[in-house]
């Protein structure tokens, strides 16, 4: 079995199509998105649509449930405010509705595999792991941590290999999943990077090799950026897409 894994689209369709794309290359078998695929950007229907369609389930993301009005956005600063009450205006009522219901995690006990969009702990908060101190808040969990646990959010490539009792932070390479140690792999960004690498990130995971794979595509990045501007979104989401920032 190879699935797809993507997250953080936010609202890029340019960016989410060139990942569709890369993935008709590959020999996926089912596809998971871990969220986020409203705020920031111009397309927030089209790309709603794409992942509804294309995606077996779908993870809650923080963006996501400001815009179904499932969290407080209060504090989120002024122009993430703007961008979520715009693509809470424009969203069809089908695409909300299918924002209100999604879950903030599954489980796929068959393939040893965990999805959410931030840290596992206290699910609801959407707190980051990019750190290795952020993954040891894990470790009183860790005998209820899948193999891999999957998550989003930080818009960054990494991997954290747990022990009962350690962290280690090891390169955003494709690697193999070892017995005795439980993994934390957040995946990186469709539609906002943020490690200088302005591509589209998405990755595979073949459960029968135990093997996860970090993937990379260019897109169309002045168009979207184009569509962030004339939907009158804050002027920095559309350049920062240029640096992968």
């Amino acid at each position: 079995m190879r699935i797809g894994i993507l997250s953080d689209t936010h609202a890029n369709y340019e960016a989410l199509s060139a990942v569709v794309d890369a993935y008709s290359a590959e020999r996926i078998d089912a596809y998971y998105c871990l969220g986020d695929t409203v705020g920031y950007g111009g397309s927030p229907n089209e790309c709603a649509d794409v992942v509804r369609k294309l995606c077996t389930a779908t993870i809650l993301g923080n963006h996501d449930a400001a815009v179904a009005g499932r969290m407080d956005y209060s504090y989120y600063y002024e122009a993430a405010r703007h961008a979520l009450d715009a693509h809470a205006r424009v969203l069809t009522p089908e695409n909300m509705a299918w924002l209100k219901g999604l879950p903030y995690q599954i489980e796929l006990p068959e393939y040893g595999v965990g999805l959410c969009h931030g840290s596992p702990v206290r699910l609801e908060e959407f707190e980051y792991i990019f750190a290795p101190e952020q993954a040891r808040e894990c470790l009183p969990l860790y005998d209820q941590l899948a193999h891999l646990t999957l998550i989003g959010h930080s818009h960054l490539c990494k991997v954290f290999a747990l022990t009962p009792t350690s962290v280690e932070e090891l390169p955003p390479i494709d690697f193999e999943l070892q017995p005795g140690r439980k993994y934390i792999c957040s995946v990186g960004s469709v539609g906002q990077p943020r490690d200088y690498d302005n591509r589209a990130s998405y990755t595979v995971f073949d459960t029968d090799e135990k093997r996860f794979e970090f993937k990379r595509v260019e897109y169309d990045i002045e168009t979207a950026a184009d569509k962030v501007l004339r939907a009158k979104l804050e002027r920095n989401f559309a350049h920062r897409l240029f640096i992968g920032v």
